[in-house]
């Protein structure tokens, strides 16, 4: 699995995409229809029609990575069908990816301890 780095953004695109589009058509899709850069180390899920397909897009660095996972019985678990994406967590991320239930999964803040003194 790709793992986003902890401290960059991990969005669901909520509108279902069209499969057929590369690379090139999902950067294209998150700048000009998400309002976000794709070069910006962000990492954008983006769900198939049937629900049962996931593409990843994140820039790395030194260029877009693009993951495809399928399940073999099911669906993932999306967001209602919206224009925009929803911001979630890493565990969210890796629930996602993993084909459970995302939404269940409880986010604590941790605050940072304050320095010694």
């Amino acid at each position: 699995m790709i793992v986003p780095d902890q401290r960059l953004p991990i969005v669901i695109a909520t509108k279902p995409e069209d499969f057929r589009r590369g690379h090139d058509g999902l950067a294209a899709t998150v700048q000009n229809e998400l309002g976000l850069d794709p070069h910006s180390g962000l990492t954008v899920v983006f769900r198939s029609k049937r629900g049962d397909r996931l593409k990843i897009l994140v820039w790395d660095g030194s260029g877009l990575v693009m993951v495809y996972k399928r399940l073999d019985e099911g669906a993932f678990t999306w967001p209602s069908v919206t224009d925009g994406v929803i911001r979630i967590s890493r565990a969210q991320y890796e629930a996602l990816f993993s084909g459970l239930d995302w939404r269940r999964t409880m986010v604590r803040r941790v605050r940072a301890p304050a320095a010694a003194s």
